[in-house]
């Protein structure tokens, strides 16, 4: 297989809907204050009993049923994240397992923060076989576990969610992709493991801008390079939701008109690896994407790590 595309997209969001006047109960905050720095109005957090993997399950279930392909034809569960709730069994395995696929396809979690799911389509790609050309690729947070709720540099940006693609793998055309990562602990970090004295989520957050704001624009001009394609042929971009700033920055760099960035991070915040699928799931659920479009998906984050990919969406009907 040398290229994939999207054939469908799915979704599963939390019940509790907090806004920005519910975090100004918590810290030294204000509406405003957030949404000027941000564009952040409102986050979805999980409550009683949701996880990260019911979260999961629930995205990649919506993705499968409404791609209308049989699990015996799908090669592989990939799920990007770094708040699973298991570090073993992974995340993967229990979609799997719920979802009824195979027990001798690869399913497994992907570690590389916000970027993950563009890392998670790059792994898919290289996984299908003709025998099972399709594949499950979900991003899936529960942020608001690892949050500091005394920190409002961090608190007030992240939510939870996930969100899930189908994937077709094709011979043509190639998948155009480019990833990347330079080693920092200190932009941002989630300890876990033995060094784990407390599990809050720590950000630098002028780090992180400064480095979206230079990363994304070159990630784009990199894909399209590769392409041997402009922004003109392109129907959406779909960057990390991370902070409006960030993606309007990028846009003045490239010199590139804002409508063709997609942004949604007023209802969801931050999701993590959660952002992108979301916001495909939403483009499509809206009639916004619709089926020979091309979408270019833009990741940056912890690690620190970063990705695109040029991928079409042609959708399948079910039978």
């Amino acid at each position: 297989m040398n290229g994939i595309e999207l054939c469908a997209t799915g979704c599963s969001l939390p019940t509790r809907r907090v806004t920005n006047d519910d975090m100004a109960k918590l810290v030294d905050t204000s509406d405003e204050w957030i949404r000027s720095r941000t564009g952040i109005g409102e986050r979805l957090f999980c409550q009683g009993g949701e996880t990260t993997t019911d979260l999961a399950i629930g995205a990649a279930r919506d993705a499968l049923e409404r791609s209308g392909v049989p699990v015996s034809q799908v090669g592989t569960c990939i799920v990007a994240t770094m708040t699973p709730d298991w570090a073993s069994p992974a995340t993967a395995c229990l979609v799997a397992q719920e979802l009824g696929l195979a027990q001798d396809i690869p399913c497994f979690d992907l570690s590389a923060a916000c970027t993950g799911f563009v890392y998670g389509l790059r792994v898919a790609q290289g996984l299908l076989t003709p025998e099972r050309p399709y594949g499950i690729v979900v991003g899936a947070e529960a942020l608001s576990r690892v949050l500091d709720f005394t920190d409002r540099t961090t608190c007030v940006l992240f939510g939870d969610g996930a969100g899930a693609v189908v994937v077709h793998g094709v011979p043509d055309p190639p998948l155009h992709a480019v990833l990347g990562s330079v080693g920092d602990l200190g932009a941002l970090n989630l300890a876990g493991g033995n060094t784990a004295r407390e599990t809050y989520l720590r950000m630098n957050g002028k780090e992180v801008f400064r480095f979206a704001v230079q990363t994304i624009p070159t990630c784009i001009r990199r894909v399209l390079d590769e392409a041997h394609a402009s922004l003109e042929d392109v129907d959406w971009v779909v960057c990390h939701q991370a902070n409006e700033r960030i993606i309007d920055a990028a846009v003045r760099r490239l010199g590139a008109s804002p409508t063709r960035f997609y942004k949604n991070m007023e209802r969801y915040g931050n999701t993590g690896a959660a952002s992108i699928p979301i916001a495909l799931d939403e483009l499509v659920r809206q009639g916004m994407l619709r089926s020979g479009m091309q979408v270019l998906c833009v990741g940056f984050g912890g690690g620190l790590t970063w990705g695109g990919a040029l991928i079409p969406y042609r959708h399948q009907k079910r039978s």
